[in-house]
């Protein structure tokens, strides 16, 4: 997973309705009913099938720290996913996504102009087509690279060009050095 990647996971796990299962036996029984067997959650975790029923009977409390961080991420991989599609609808059709980053921004602008990348804190909405875009290159598997193309082409035309306002023959605006990227929808 790259950076655009983890920004969306921890994008939607904002938008829980209701917080998933905190103990280890509400969690393994919530992944034992979306695998459908302990033995497939033990495939997951890499732990046996006994150990999970443990955890699932409450006779094991504490799993090791690598384990449970695994469960920790499973559940909230799966928790909720109606909630997750419903806001992403919303972002893609009519709420758009802002995105809050501090990176390192390079353009191909016009001769007689700088184009020297440097370092910008920014928080920018980006109207829904671009969450559409960015979901939808997502849900094809599209590589960090592509959807940082996406955010980019975003900040060209809504922040730089500011609409069709000014700027305009900049032409391509990339990402570089990403400090931290957060979304929101």
């Amino acid at each position: 997973m790259g950076e655009i990647d983890d920004a969306i996971e921890r994008a939607d796990r904002e938008s829980f309705t209701k917080a998933p299962p905190k103990t280890l036996k509400g969690q393994v029984g919530f992944l034992i009913r979306q695998f459908g067997s302990a033995k497939a959650v033990s495939r997951e975790l890499g732990v046996t099938a006994d150990s999970v029923n443990r955890y699932r009977r409450g006779a094991r409390k504490h799993a090791r720290p690598d384990v449970a961080a695994k469960i920790d991420d499973l559940v909230k991989a799966r928790w909720q996913p109606l909630v997750r599609k419903r806001r992403r609808r919303q972002a893609a059709t009519t709420g758009g996504i802002t995105v809050e980053t501090r990176a390192r921004f390079g353009y191909t602008a016009p001769i007689g102009t700088t184009d020297d990348g440097r370092f910008r804190r920014l928080t920018v909405h980006l109207p829904p087509e671009y969450a559409r875009r960015l979901f939808d290159a997502r849900d094809a598997s599209a590589s960090d690279r592509q959807m940082r193309g996406i955010i980019a082409d975003g900040f060209r035309q809504v922040y730089f060009q500011d609409g069709g306002g000014r700027a305009l023959g900049l032409s391509e605006v990339e990402i570089n050095d990403i400090d931290y990227l957060d979304l929101d929808y």
